[in-house]
């Protein structure tokens, strides 16, 4: 029961965690142009590529959270990805008055993000994943099982000897 619940509050945990850019990386994906525009308004070196990255990391990233598709790969992107965009575009100390309270709060908001991908990253996506799944498949799946092995005749049966006696403590195989 409690590994059901778990499982559920890891699904919900990524859910919200993909909300928090999907919508926005499918913005930016319907209009690099104008993203990249303004990052170079922003003074930010190639913005082109940058812009392109973003969109990359932000569309694909929470669909990968979503699906629990490489947690720790995924995780560490993302939050990487989180903080930097807390400094460059939040950078709160250039501002002065209620315009540097609500990049701060930005800032923080982004750095919180990074946690939550961080925390996804150590934890794993839970059962209710892709991951989770084919946990599932490979475990269902039975192991081959090993005929036991014949000993027939005298240099046979001293090596099944030697087997047992390397298996042994070394105090008990000199006994």
């Amino acid at each position: 029961m409690i590994a059901r619940a778990q499982d559920g509050t890891l699904l919900a945990a990524r859910l919200l965690l993909a909300a928090a850019l999907l919508p926005t990386g499918i913005a930016r994906a319907l209009n690099v142009s104008g993203f990249a525009l303004t990052l170079a308004g922003s003074g930010m070196p190639f913005p082109n590529a940058t812009a392109t990255a973003a969109v990359v990391v932000q569309v694909f990233g929470p669909l990968a959270l979503l699906l629990g598709v490489l947690p720790r790969l995924t995780g560490l992107a993302l939050a990487a990805f989180a903080a930097v965009t807390a400094v460059v575009l939040h950078a709160f100390w250039q501002y002065a008055g209620p315009a540097a309270v609500a990049e701060r709060t930005l800032m923080l908001a982004d750095l919180g993000l990074a946690g939550g991908f961080l925390i996804y990253a150590l934890t794993g996506p839970g059962a209710w994943s892709w991951q989770g799944w084919r946990a599932g498949q490979t475990a269902e799946r039975p192991s081959p099982k090993r005929a036991p092995a014949q000993s027939t005749g005298k240099g046979s049966t001293a090596r099944g000897g030697a087997k047992k006696a390397a298996g042994r403590s070394a105090a008990r195989a000199a006994a």
